[in-house]
This record gives structure tokens, sequence and C-alpha cells, in this order.
């Protein structure tokens, strides 16, 4: 996302110091695209927002993920995965 400062900046390289897109490119540490957007448009910021929000993968699987810990922590010590119960820590040292 570029904030309001960055395309101020490749907008005042551009046109008033009259850079070139390689120049600025080499400068700022955008690509050769940013500038090119950023010097046809008239936006003085941008960023990207999703129309749909697309279903996880996990979606059916969610439930039964979310159960697992309570699960997990009501089992004995001995039967609990190991790593995965929050009475034992992960590392033992």
């Amino acid at each position: 996302m570029l904030v309001v400062e960055t395309v101020a900046r490749i907008r005042r390289e551009f046109f008033v110091k009259g850079k070139s897109i390689k120049e600025i490119v080499r400068d700022l540490g955008v690509s050769r695209n940013t500038v090119r957007k950023v010097r046809r448009s008239g936006e003085t910021a941008f960023a990207y927002g999703r129309s749909v929000q697309p279903l996880p993968k996990l979606g059916p699987w969610t439930a039964d993920l979310d159960r697992l810990p309570e699960t997990n922590d009501r089992k004995a010590r001995r039967d609990a995965p190991p790593g995965r119960c929050s009475r034992r820590p992960t590392v033992r040292r």
C-alpha cells in the first residue's frame, strides 16, 4: 500500500524535478509499474480492498479445530498430544 508521502514524492520527482522513471525507481525503491500508476492517475493514496472475501479452505473444519484445544485440556497429561497441552511447555530444558 502506498502512503500519501510516497505518492507525493513520486509526483514531485517526476513533474517538478523532471527525473525519469528509472531514476525515481532507484531513489525510492518502488517498482516501475508503481511509478507509472502514480504518474498516470490523479489519486493521492492507493489501497486495495476486496469486494468479496473468499471462504477459507478450512471452512468445513473450523468448528472441529476450535474444539481441539478444549478437548486436549480435558484429557489426562499422558493422553494429550505432546506440546499441545497448555499445562506442559513445548520446549523441554
